[in-house]
């Protein structure tokens, strides 16, 4: 498989598409905001005007947008990828989304004779840039092996998850851990700070031992420089945490830490911080 239509190009969905072509596909692009597919065109991808148009005669149909709304809108419409994929083509949704929406879109297309792969990543846009997204997989095994060299170019550990909308479940797990992590370190740093403590020496010092995490080594010195660019946005974040909570519900489960990042993240959002990254939550513990 060489020929792919990728659709949706943010922050990651850029970086994700030229790893693709430095490892020899050839990409078409789509985007609703045409400039950002067009950034993409000196790197050697081809720009579309339509769904239809980005996904004709590809082996393979990667997806990487933002919310489910859009993903259903993306799929399911009538100039969407399951009315108009070509005959056997792999469709592979990368956004964090939905377990639900992830298991419809597996049996609508199957109905057309179509491969569906929930496939969402970790990493944020470091690991999208170097190719070394965890990447997440549900769905069937025989399509999952099938897709492996697309997702080695975009990542480095691939693991198969179970059948369709498993993969979606591990990243709202992933996101779980993500929102405790996140609050620990604005927490150790502001720990350090009131201490007379230096807090960049301090992680420098943390992120070898029991406390070493993605989150210490990368959003840590930026919470510690007030740099609030997002590498993952914080309107995203709320997104992830609110589908988690949504399947705690329907099981009975209480998370009570989630809940309470959820809240502060929210309230974040709520004030219109939703563009920034989500270490910008240290703001709410230096007031």
């Amino acid at each position: 498989m060489k020929n792919i239509g990728f659709i949706g190009i943010g922050v990651m969905g850029a970086s994700m598409v030229r790893n693709l072509l430095k490892q020899g596909f050839s990409v078409s692009v789509y985007n609703r905001t045409r400039a950002k597919a067009e950034a993409l065109q000196k790197d050697g991808a081809v720009v579309c005007d339509s769904i239809k148009d980005c996904i004709q005669n590809k082996d393979a149909v990667i997806t990487m947008i933002g919310y489910p709304k859009d993903i259903e809108e993306v799929y399911f419409s009538d100039h969407g990828i399951i009315a108009n994929a070509p005959q056997h083509a792999y469709l592979i949704d990368m956004t964090t989304s939905s377990p639900k929406l992830a298991e419809r879109i597996y049996e609508e297309a199957k109905a057309k004779g179509l491969k569906a792969l929930d496939a969402p990543v970790s990493g944020g846009d470091i690991g999208a840039k170097n190719a070394t997204l965890a990447i997440m997989v549900g769905g069937d095994e025989d399509a999952f092996d099938a897709c492996q060299d697309i997702f080695k170019a975009m990542g480095k550990n691939i693991v198969y998850e179970g059948k369709a909308g498993a993969g979606q479940h591990v990243k709202m797990a992933n996101q779980i851990v993500v929102a405790a992590n996140t609050t620990g370190v604005c927490e150790a740093i502001s720990y350090c700070k009131a201490m007379g403590i230096d807090p960049e020496t301090m992680l420098k010092t943390i992120e070898t031992g029991a406390a070493a995490s993605w989150q210490v080594s990368n959003n840590g010195p930026k919470m510690c420089a007030n740099d609030f660019a997002p590498g993952f946005f914080i309107k995203h974040f709320v997104k992830d945490m609110k589908i988690a909570l949504e399947e705690c519900q329907n099981k009975n489960i209480q998370l009570p830490v989630l809940e309470k990042v959820y809240s502060i993240y929210q309230e974040m959002e709520d004030s219109k911080q939703g563009e920034l990254g989500t270490q910008a939550i240290i703001s709410k513990y230096s007031k």
